[in-house]
């Protein structure tokens, strides 16, 4: 299995929800477990460990199906996307001349200890300018990575170069973390605090606030940071 039958299934969702399909990503990797499974069991890992074969597949291609799903719109912004492991994993000489300059916006000074370039799974850019509008992650569920990703927006902020770019974080919320703003769990409180905002894809309708709300609200409010910077 790979992105490419994730990307169909989630058209297939399209033809049936429209543009609610997005609530239907937890529903979608639950079907495409049972394809993996099948896979699997026919070309096994080394380790034998079906479950971890499929965190890794999930995980990495999570981030693919959300660039699919956002791609197009984010164009018609005048914007780019490209994954963040693209960045991580390919030295600048070998990337085209547009890529090595986002890249090179997106390193973080650490002193006598160098530069490091932050987590990224998805960055927004502008092909015109090469500057760096957002850093997006996006995760199954708050727990998997969500301290890091504030670590991060708080170590962009700190340094000046990187001081602009937003910081949001895309989730499942399948453990519910999202949900109420009330009472708020650990995890929602990092993303209402040390980030600039969370979506959430779902079926459950969460309690939104300025920095939480559901997916369908991403590309509006990333309309508005454009033109904001364009001010």
């Amino acid at each position: 299995m790979k992105l490419k039958d994730l990307i169909e299934m989630y058209e297939g969702k399209k033809k049936t929800f429209g543009n609610q399909a997005y609530k239907h990503v937890s529903e979608l990797l639950a079907e495409a477990k049972e394809v993996h499974m099948k896979d699997f069991l026919e070309h096994p890992t080394p380790q034998g460990n079906h479950q971890q074969s499929w965190n890794s597949f999930k995980g990495h291609n999570l981030e693919g199906l959300i660039t699919h799903i956002i791609e197009d719109e984010v164009k018609s912004l005048g914007l780019k996307l490209v994954r963040g492991d693209k960045l991580e994993r390919t030295k600048s000489e070998n990337l085209s001349k547009e890529l090595s300059e986002v890249k090179q916006r997106l390193w973080i000074d650490f002193g006598e200890f160098g530069a490091q370039l932050p987590d990224l799974d998805i960055v927004v850019f502008n092909p015109r300018t090469y500057n760096i509008v957002a850093i997006i992650s996006s995760k199954v569920t708050l727990r998997e990575r969500i301290a890091q990703t504030g670590y991060w927006k708080i170590k962009l902020f700190n340094n000046k170069p990187t001081k602009h770019v937003k910081v949001f974080f895309f989730t499942l919320d399948e453990d519910g973390t999202m949900t109420k703003k009330t009472s708020m769990k650990k995890g929602r409180v990092i993303v209402e605090v040390d980030t600039d905002g969370g979506y959430v894809m779902s079926e459950t309708q969460i309690e939104e606030t300025s920095k939480v709300k559901m997916f369908d609200k991403f590309i509006n409010d990333l309309k508005e940071l454009v033109d904001e910077q364009r001010q």
